[in-house]
């Protein structure tokens, strides 16, 4: 991520209405998996930590952050989060087993190996682990926002879906996020291929009303995507549990 973009991205993550959509279809993911609040969670590319925050605030005990962002893990630390670290999100420097929940939003399309990444997710998963997993979708949405972001690739949900079951998760969720402007977002998308390159990417800050009103848009559309399989969007998320045949793998 470039580091004038990086610095935008720490300014607007806790109120931009992307990012705190995406935290409410997550929290709303974790809440369907009815975990104790004595479960250990790791979330990989935690940023500033605000879905930690949350995690510590709704009294989950054990939680641990990470991101290769320095940055990103001083600001974390200055609100309040203690276990968080630097560190490769596909060289995990924890003992196998470790967690009971594995979550990464946007993180495997800035990591080059792929499978190297999602085994070392499995390998930190206990036997009944969970992982959660958002992606960008459609290799034809590709713009200069990926390039900004350092993307490596962007997904169907077929792609992931044989991703995680090539490296020893059985999915049990698969679906699109962020439906409603799916179409608009397609439309910039194309309109920006004949347009001067936007140096800092998609990240804007919004008007307060504008703000508000997408992220109640996104809150809407939550409740229906994680049970609802809707065949388009601007993400694709999965929920995955260690497959028993990976676990001798």
């Amino acid at each position: 991520m470039d580091k004038q973009y990086e610095a935008q991205y720490h300014s607007l993550e806790e109120q931009n209405w992307w990012f705190a959509g995406r935290r409410h279809m997550v929290w709303e993911l974790i809440a369907q998996l009815q975990l104790p609040k004595s479960a250990a969670v790791l979330e990989i590319g935690c940023s500033g930590g605000p879905l930690l925050r949350q995690l510590r605030e709704a009294g989950y005990a054990h939680v641990t952050g990470i991101d290769v962002s320095e940055p990103a893990i001083a600001l974390a630390k200055e609100r309040g989060l203690p276990d968080v670290h630097v560190m490769d999100g596909a060289r995990l420097d924890f003992t196998d087993q470790s967690f009971d929940l594995v979550i990464a939003s946007d993180v495997l399309e800035h990591i080059a190996d792929e499978q190297a990444a999602l085994q070392e997710w499995r390998r930190v998963l206990r036997p009944s682990g969970q992982l959660l997993v958002f992606v960008p979708a459609h290799a034809y949405l590709w713009s200069q926002h990926d390039v900004v972001n350092h993307h490596f690739r962007r997904y169907s949900r077929r792609h992931l879906r044989e991703a995680l079951q090539a490296n020893g998760f059985q999915v049990q969720h698969l679906g699109f996020w962020n439906n409603l402007l799916y179409f608009p977002t397609a439309a910039v998308r194309l309109l920006q291929r004949v347009l001067p390159p936007r140096p800092q990417g998609d990240l804007l800050t919004l008007p307060p009303t504008t703000n508000k009103l997408l992220l109640n848009l996104l809150k809407l559309e939550n409740q229906f995507s994680k049970k609802v399989a809707v065949p388009f969007g601007v993400s694709v998320f999965a929920s995955a549990t260690v497959a028993a045949q990976g676990l001798s793998s």
